[in-house]
């Protein structure tokens, strides 16, 4: 191509949508993408190799199939590659990947992912909670000084389930009664002032201490001051616990009492439940996956598909899940 047309050719990127340009670089990369794809798969694998079966690290190569090196282990005879017992095994169409997890990280839908990778939308759905099942676990360990706490509710849903266990709801419907019941699913969500964040479904209906019990005094130090609003179940929650708590009365118009206040986790709610739109309703069983997913997104500490790619097999930065 001439020197002109070349320089007449580049310019035009500069006009492509996102979706042009994820195609552009699908066709360019050609065998590549899955050579990447491969290539950072086995690098991880080469890190922890191990037998699934029997734990042992003592293998021999043993041949290539489907394009990943295959393994023998010594001690049991079984045979296994960098994906097996991971959230990715026996998943096909390796070229993809590391598109479709660049297609996570843009929060596509499942219908915009499959248009965009030419897969059927069952594929991009299977793929999506593969994808989440261990990313969704980068997670803080715990929270310090000042937590703020605060439930939400979200609507109880059976969307994609074959049997119902009650009338179906048109559009995503409303609940039948008013105010919280057992139609609604609570989620609780604790975040420090440093940004660390932690979400918890604890079921339907509303919010008891023994629900607080289960999940929050193995993610938050022993002298935290736990800021919430003023429903009872926190107060008897940190009471029992032993854990400094402050209330803020916000039915009475009271926001924040000084330090006290829960303003940063009410705003990643905001998030969250803006962020839910775009799918039109979540399956409660997926919830969980959703609110990694978010949190993905929140935290910024995934911000490549490479990157995504690697906790999709339990490789985090600067943090490693045996």
């Amino acid at each position: 191509m001439p020197p002109a047309e070349w320089k007449t050719f580049i310019a035009q990127f500069a006009a492509l949508s996102r979706r042009q340009r994820l195609a552009s670089v699908a066709l360019l990369r050609g065998a590549g993408s899955q050579n990447a794809a491969v290539a950072l798969v086995e690098s991880v694998a080469r890190q922890r190799l191990h037998c699934p079966a029997c734990h042992s690290s003592h293998a021999h190569r043993h041949g290539h199939a489907h394009g990943l090196q295959r393994y023998r282990c010594v001690p049991c005879g079984r045979t296994f590659n960098a994906l097996t017992g991971t959230p990715l095994a026996r998943l096909r169409h390796k070229t993809l990947w590391l598109a479709y997890a660049d297609c996570l990280l843009a929060s596509a839908s499942v219908r915009q992912a499959a248009r965009q990778l030419n897969v059927h939308r069952n594929t991009a759905f299977r793929w999506r909670h593969r994808f989440l099942t261990l990313a969704r676990t980068d997670r803080p360990h715990c929270l310090h000084g000042i937590a703020e706490a605060d439930e939400l509710y979200v609507l109880e849903s059976e969307k994609g389930s074959r049997h119902l266990t009650r009338p179906a709801r048109r559009r995503g419907g409303h609940a039948r009664q008013r105010g919280i019941s057992s139609e609604q699913v609570c989620i609780v969500v604790a975040r420090d002032r440093t940004g660390q964040t932690l979400d918890f479904v604890t079921g339907k209906g509303a919010l008891t201490k023994a629900q607080l019990h289960a999940c929050l005094p193995p993610v938050i130090d022993k002298d935290v001051l736990l800021v919430t609003d003023g429903h009872a179940a926190y107060r008897a929650f940190a009471a029992e616990a032993g854990i400094s708590h402050r209330a803020v009365n916000l039915r009475a118009g009271i926001h924040e009492q000084g330090a006290a206040h829960v303003q940063n986790v009410n705003a990643y709610h905001s998030r969250l439940r803006g962020w839910l739109r775009i799918f039109h309703g979540v399956a409660s069983r997926y919830l969980p996956n959703y609110l990694g997913w978010r949190w993905i997104l929140d935290a910024g500490r995934i911000r490549s598909p490479e990157t995504l790619l690697k906790a999709t097999l339990g490789e985090f930065p600067h943090l490693t899940v045996a």
